[in-house]
């Protein structure tokens, strides 16, 4: 009698060798979909809080200079963010404020070889789209709402953050 595997014996043994291999492979490409969508809400949550930043900070040097804290912001109707308009703010190319065209219109955020982050249009493209919103809470106090959007194929994603600035 000959010994060895039979074609049933050789069958079962591939099955179980490419479950495994299939398995793996899920595993893998799960935790690389994470990653990836890790490392984009990081990178959203950052700019949102530089925006926010960027705002405190002009309300700042109009405080330093002597002018009414919404100088340059929503004093009047002309100002890039008056309140119901949205907005962007570069840190690398200028501290003014640019008024969108139309709430989602706002340009996408640029980045270039050094990992910074500004619109200079030099640099490539991003995925990321900040929207800045300023409405008014009473005299003293407005809230600014960060909204970073971007998409990875056909999947939207969007981080949205509020933060309250008062006239100190």
């Amino acid at each position: 009698m000959k010994k060895g595997f039979t074609i049933i014996e050789s069958l079962v043994a591939i099955s179980i060798l490419v479950a495994a291999v299939l398995g793996t492979m899920t595993a893998v490409q799960s935790g690389l979909s994470s990653y990836l969508f890790s490392k984009d809400q990081v990178i959203a949550f950052y700019l949102a809080q530089e925006g926010f930043e960027q705002i405190r900070n002009i309300r700042d040097e109009n405080r330093l200079n002597n002018r009414p804290w919404l100088t340059g912001i929503t004093q009047n109707s002309s100002d890039p963010c008056y309140f119901g308009q949205a907005c962007y703010v570069s840190p690398v190319e200028s501290s003014t404020p640019t008024r969108c065209s139309a709430p989602g219109s706002c340009p996408k955020v640029r980045q270039n070889t050094s990992g910074f982050y500004g619109y200079d249009l030099s640099w490539p493209e991003t995925n990321f789209r900040r929207e800045i919103t300023i409405s008014s809470v009473n005299s003293d106090e407005i809230a600014v709402t960060v909204t970073v959007n971007w998409s990875k194929g056909a999947v939207n994603r969007q981080f949205k953050a509020k933060e309250n600035l008062l006239n100190w």
